[in-house]
């Protein structure tokens, strides 16, 4: 059936650092969107971001699926300890994360904006 994709998510996810959805899948791909971007995110125990993400222009939700998420805000910190926890934040603010244990989380991101990648090592 056209327009019609079935996954799973951890599986599709290894492929793109994560994403699901968002404006870096194939224009043509139903994945494929400017409005949106959604990653499913696998950390072990220990897992940082490689540096703080600054100048947002997005606004985003991080739900805890597994695991102990730590995210760093300018002047505030945030630990989502239970399934279902989250957090949203806006445009302009600063933040970063680590995984206290091995966590999953999926984001949601809006509007998807090329540029934000973290250079990988």
């Amino acid at each position: 059936m056209e327009n019609v994709y079935v996954g799973k998510a951890a599986a599709d996810a290894a492929g793109d650092r994560g994403w699901l959805l968002g404006h870096f899948k194939p224009v043509g791909d139903i994945r494929h969107s400017e409005d949106v971007e959604i990653k499913w995110g696998v950390h072990p125990r220990g897992d940082r971001r490689a540096q703080w993400a600054t100048e947002e222009k997005r606004t985003a939700l991080l739900v805890l699926i597994s695991g102990r998420f730590h995210l760093e805000f300018p002047g505030r910190d945030v630990v989502l300890s239970e399934q279902g926890d989250y957090v949203v934040w806006g445009h302009g603010v600063d933040h970063s994360w680590y995984a206290e244990e091995e966590s999953v989380v999926m984001t949601v991101r809006w509007p998807s904006i090329p540029g934000y990648a973290v250079p990988t090592a």
